[in-house]
């Protein structure tokens, strides 16, 4: 019988020169062509599109086309061009990167190491680097022996894989067991034992004890009051915590009975997740105007504001129901410790406590901003933040010990600033740390690592990637919206990926910087407040009073600094979009997207919510370039009578009857962005029931499914666009039940998958398992934290340094 030989896969290497050998003529032709562009850095599109162009009969380019050199050309993220070399980055799969060089003169072929290849790629900048002297950040060697999955489909499926594999090895006999009795022993809140007391000392106590207290309640009603049986648990070692009922602290009991006996691991999450251990959160969101009235549209002010607000309304009630259920009289507290603007522009950004409308012990605690010229009175922009943020760490933690008489159980950081001070807040108080990154900036703007110096005046991302290297880093656990936010598709390169390895050349090299397959990961995806947010067919919770104030939004013929256009045809269906006014945000390539489609313009109205339209009210340098550029769009296509552009507006409740009216009016919802992390709007539009079509780069991939429940669109083909959303329009006209099987579609997949209740349980149960696993095993990574302190202290001060400090009255 014939033996099977096991082959070794070929490497990217082995390919290129198998294509050479193969393909010469073809190859050195395409090749060239790369070359022939010059020095620079060539996109996927680019190095595809060439393909087209090579030199040869249709046979040859067509073998060429269906080889293995062409489906590296579909992995490939990039090309370094510095003839006569062509350097490629080629990822077969989310997470996995390899590298390699040709020679188009001499047709010779080299694999390269990560750090060979960013080398490589310096040399666009400073041309012949210095390779002996160059500071190379390796996280690597600090996690080489910690377990991780290999597959990229285990990607944010940290907890589930990090449950498998620490509980396989600690429960292999009773010894292993001791740091789970060790942890439940030491379990106390402000010096109250809770879970088991000192009658308990080793595992076979503990498991003796469990099966007389389950004989014991197992006689008790159902319903019995935790408190009626308290005084006979205490006598056998345990401590309130269990449940507050019989019923529950029975099934408690007999879970631990379980994880003790045969351990499994949803059983042991199951266990984690119920014991009471998170009762007083900070939540750190430090940028922009932080606050609940007159703050959306301010800027740096969007989407993260909404989404904490709506966290920590759902989190108190999480934290209330389980507290209760597990038999606690204890009120718990959420702080959210963002940064004090004493010139507040007429909101409650100056004043210092604010309790969260909508929760019963949740508030905003606001720090200033402090340096040696005293206290900054003024917003700064959050590339600006930098100088302020020691400083602020010290003295939000001093506030946060006063309000709460003590330290947190969990602290979460919101963005690159907040997660920075989150990092230094946990390791000072020694608390359980989540990051929440929102946005990566290095994702947003093409290149601006490699030519970080151009941008350093204006945004100074030395500092803030250096910042979130640091803060993913030092997190216990992240979370993130979706699998894209981490390790992107299949064509495209994940935000957290893009930091697996990069260089800032002339300041350092990062060759292992983050690892996509850590199991710190995990995608908790929020919903929308369903308060607010609610179907259009629910009639009797329609918000009908607010009718008149929205239309006169839409219609009233007045131009002024609320709205400007104007609506000519009251009829036709609407495109709808609400969004910051910044670039990257891309409203205005909406505008010119539907003013360059006379089709579309004859089907639909646009209505754009966003910013300013006056360049005297902002100050913010981009929404400024935007403001013009939505002038200059109006005039040049004339746009007036199908257009209204009304400034951003900050009455929820009237921004979700205005879904809601828009729906009435079959429109549609469009959110356009170059890049969007999750996409809370479009969650927001659809749990009203209204269709929509989102950016393809990002969130928006994952929430819809294209056809079904909406519509993917791609921001860099905007003429594709225009024709999808005309043609809906054309479709739903003809046949109405088109728009309302996208509309249905859309509420059922936020029902399936986007609610908060679905979230504060997830966040919950993380924060359980984390803090035991932080407890019981390596998983501080005490190694990697004393490198990254001295990464923070001998380059991260230097860089704050270079920012200057804002001045109170400058422009």
């Amino acid at each position: 019988m014939a033996t099977s030989k096991l082959q070794r896969i070929p490497s990217i290497r082995d390919r290129v020169e198998d294509t050479l050998s193969a393909h010469r003529n073809e190859l050195v032709s395409l090749l060239s062509r790369y070359v022939g562009q010059g020095k620079g850095i060539l996109q996927p599109h680019n190095l595809i599109d060439e393909l087209e162009n090579v030199i040869g009969d249709d046979t040859s380019r067509q073998k060429l086309r269906d080889g293995p050199f062409a489906e590296i050309l579909k992995c490939a993220q990039e090309a370094i061009i510095l003839p006569p070399y062509v350097a490629i980055a080629v990822r077969p799969r989310p997470g996995v990167w390899e590298y390699v060089r040709v020679n188009v003169y001499e047709l010779s072929v080299e694999q390269l190491s990560i750090s060979e290849y960013l080398s490589f790629k310096e040399e666009l900048v400073d041309g012949e680097v210095d390779k002996n002297f160059v500071l190379e950040i390796d996280l690597e060697p600090f996690n080489a022996s910690f377990p991780r999955p290999t597959r990229s489909s285990y990607i944010g499926n940290g907890v589930q894989f990090l449950n498998r594999h620490l509980s396989s090895i600690m429960f292999r006999n009773k010894d292993s067991l001791e740091p789970l009795l060790d942890f439940l022993r030491a379990h106390k809140f402000k010096g109250q034992a809770m879970m088991l007391n000192d009658r308990i000392p080793s595992i076979s106590r503990l498991q003796s004890a469990l099966a007389k207290a389950e004989d014991y309640i197992s006689k008790l009603p159902k319903d019995e009051s935790y408190s009626e049986f308290e005084y006979a648990l205490q006598g056998m070692g345990f401590e309130r915590g269990w449940g507050d009922t019989a019923e529950r602290a029975l099934d408690m009991m007999h879970l631990l009975s379980d994880v003790l006996q045969a351990p499994d691991p949803s059983s042991l999450e199951m266990f984690l997740g119920r014991i009471p251990m998170v009762f007083n959160v900070v939540i750190l969101s430090v940028h922009g105007y932080f606050g609940q009235t007159n703050v959306l549209g301010l800027p740096d002010t969007g989407g993260q504001v909404v989404y904490i607000l709506d966290q920590v309304r759902a989190l108190e009630n999480e934290m209330k129901l389980k507290l209760k259920q597990q038999g606690l009289d204890v009120t718990p507290r959420i702080l959210i410790v963002t940064r004090l603007i004493p010139d507040a522009k007429g909101t409650a950004c100056n004043q210092r406590l604010e309790r969260v409308s909508g929760t019963e012990h949740t508030h905003i605690l606001r720090v200033p901003f402090r340096s040696e010229k005293g206290i900054l009175r003024k917003w700064i922009s959050r590339f600006d933040v930098w100088p302020y943020l020691e400083t602020f760490t010290e003295d939000a933690a001093s506030e946060i010990a006063a309000e709460l008489r003590g330290i947190p159980d969990l602290i979460i950081g919101n963005y690159s600033d907040g997660n920075l001070v989150a990092s230094l807040l946990a390791h000072k108080l020694g608390v359980t740390q989540c990051t929440i990154a929102h946005a990566l900036e290095k994702t947003k703007y093409p290149d601006s690592d490699i030519y970080w110096k151009k941008f350093e005046d204006k945004y100074h991302f030395s500092c803030q990637f250096t910042a979130d290297l640091l803060a993913m880093n030092t997190a216990d656990f992240i979370i993130t919206s979706t699998y894209q936010e981490i390790a992107g598709t299949k064509n495209t390169v994940g935000q957290y990926e893009s930091h697996t390895a990069f260089t800032l050349p002339g300041l350092y090299r990062v060759v292992h910087g983050i690892d996509v397959f850590d199991p710190k990961f995990n995608i908790v995806s929020p919903g929308a407040d369903m308060s607010i947010y609610f179907p259009y067919s629910e009639k009797e919770k329609r918000l009908t009073a607010l009718h008149g104030s929205i239309e006169k939004l839409l219609y009233d013929p007045e131009q002024n600094e609320e709205h400007l256009g104007s609506l000519s045809d009251h009829s036709k269906p609407m495109i709808f979009t609400m969004a910051r006014l910044d670039r990257v945000k891309n409203v205005t390539g909406l505008v010119e997207c539907y003013a360059k489609n006379d089709k579309l313009r004859e089907l639909a109205n646009l209505v754009v919510v966003a910013g300013y339209n006056d360049v005297k009210k902002s100050n913010d340098r981009e929404e400024i370039a935007e403001i013009e550029k939505m002038h200059e769009l109006i005039k040049k296509y004339k746009l007036d009578g199908q257009l209204r552009w009304i400034a951003a507006q900050t009455n929820r409740a009237r921004n979700g009857e205005l879904y809601r009216y828009i729906a009435d009016k079959r429109g549609i919802f469009v959110q356009p962005a170059f890049y969007e992390a999750f996409g809370l709007t479009v969650v927001e539009a659809m749990t009203c029931g209204l269709p929509t079509f989102a950016t393809c780069h990002g969130g928006p991939l994952e929430i819809i499914e294209h056809g079904v429940s909406g519509f993917h669109i791609d921001p860099y083909h905007p003429d594709q666009t225009a024709a999808l959303m005309a043609d809906f329009f054309q479709h739903s006209e003809k046949d109405p039940s088109t728009w309302d099987k996208i509309s249905a579609a859309g509420l059922r997949r936020i029902e399936e998958r986007y609610t908060w209740k679905i979230y504060s349980e997830r966040l919950m149960t993380l924060a359980g398992v984390y803090s035991f696993w932080k407890y019981v095993s390596k998983l501080e990574r005490r190694e990697t934290r004393r490198y990254l302190e001295m990464f923070y202290i001998l380059k991260y001060r230097d860089l704050v340094a270079s920012v200057p400090l804002a001045i109170d009255g400058a422009p």
